[in-house]
């Protein structure tokens, strides 16, 4: 048998598989008819098993591992039909409704915003990035910047979430467990690190380079070709040029942005010194209260999966389901509870978008851990 007529036996098994999975899903619709009619809730986790484990055990020892696979699919996208048909909204879809009504046209101004560092910080750039004229207010940490916003101090906070060459800030990811809040909108910035000393120090002068861990990270490949050069990490790139600049050694210096250069008369006497040119961090601004600004493309959220087999790619299965663009993964251990993760998902989808409102739908009711952490869009 050549390849030809082998393609038209499988031509003969889709347009088969087709038709009955149009079939399926027509039954599908009335199965949801009768849940709506009586009470029922869409999900029936044990008679999903029993299906799986009858149409597992029947399928060929070879191809059990692929039917399973299937039939799990099938039914994630029985369910999400059937929510389709059944909601009527949610708490959260209203209130994503009343976000999208309240929220002013035009980003504010003239906010008062929490960032974390001194003056000439990375977070302060993409606070100038995203603010007209703020009014900054700057923190010792990132936790800080949190309970700013937390308690009202601040409106807005201003953090970094993943660098292109070192990743996720970890601790950024961390603290989202720890207190409400809601993403309003998003900013990429080009970093560039330099190494800042005071007047006349020459390179070879320096025994001492201080900076943030992640911008250590990103220069590894300058670092490792000093000689007899400590390498000490502390809180913040600017803050590490504020110590160089006031302190009575000249054999020191710091990675940190060229901004800081004339905050803090200091002197570039390296310039670009990370290890990939495409250096970008990319930052979030925080608010306490849902805003959904005009033109929000872009959605986040948190959730607990179960630490079972195929949790995971349930979840995953309803984005493609739905056809939406998941773009960033996350997981992080949840404090106090062995092997259990907390997942972060960035989605490319506009909130107006009936699929995405469909999906928080989804997740809201499926009896997890689930929050909304925002839609919002990102300034290039």
């Amino acid at each position: 048998m050549n390849l030809e007529e082998l393609r038209k036996q499988m031509d003969s098994a889709d347009a088969e598989l087709l038709k009955q999975f149009e079939r399926r899903m027509d039954v599908a619709a009335q199965i949801a008819e009768y849940k709506r009619d009586n009470g029922l809730p869409v999900l029936d986790a044990g008679r999903e098993r029993q299906k799986l484990a009858e149409l597992t055990g029947m399928a060929q020892e070879d191809k059990k591992q692929y039917v399973s696979v299937l039939y799990a699919l099938l039914f994630e996208l029985s369910r999400s039909a059937q929510q389709r048909l059944l909601n009527h909204g949610t708490a959260l879809t209203a209130q994503i409704a009343a976000a999208i009504e309240n929220t002013p046209k035009l980003f504010p101004t003239y906010p008062a915003v929490a960032c974390q560092g001194v003056e000439g910080a990375y977070s302060q750039q993409a606070c100038d990035k995203l603010f007209r004229t703020p009014s900054i207010l700057y923190f010792h940490n990132f936790q800080g910047v949190f309970a700013a916003i937390d308690s009202g101090m601040c409106q807005y906070g201003v953090l970094p979430v993943e660098n292109s060459t070192a990743g996720s800030v970890n601790e950024i990811y961390d603290l989202m467990m720890e207190y409400r809040f809601h993403i309003v909108r998003s900013t990429r910035l080009k970093v560039d690190h330099n190494l800042l000393a005071k007047a006349g120090v020459k390179v070879e002068n320096i025994r001492r380079i201080y900076s943030h861990a992640q911008a250590i990270s990103q220069c590894a490949g300058f670092l490792k070709g000093l000689k007899n050069v400590e390498i000490i990490p502390c809180e913040n790139t600017a803050a590490a040029a504020k110590m160089v600049a006031e302190s009575d050694r000249t054999d020191i210096a710091a990675l940190s942005s060229r901004n800081c250069c004339g905050l803090y008369g200091l002197e570039c006497i390296a310039e670009s010194v990370q290890d990939k040119g495409n250096n970008y961090t990319r930052f979030i601004c925080i608010a306490k209260d849902l805003q959904i600004y005009p033109g929000a493309d872009k959605t986040s959220i948190m959730m607990e999966i179960p630490n079972k087999p195929g949790a995971l790619y349930q979840v995953l299965s309803r984005f493609y389901a739905l056809d939406i663009n998941l773009t960033k993964l996350e997981s992080r251990p949840i404090p106090d509870r062995d092997f259990e993760f907390m997942f972060y998902f960035d989605l490319e989808t506009p909130v107006y978008s009936p699929q995405l409102l469909q999906l928080l739908s989804e997740l809201e009711q499926a009896g997890t851990r689930f929050r909304y952490l925002g839609s919002y869009s990102e300034i290039v």
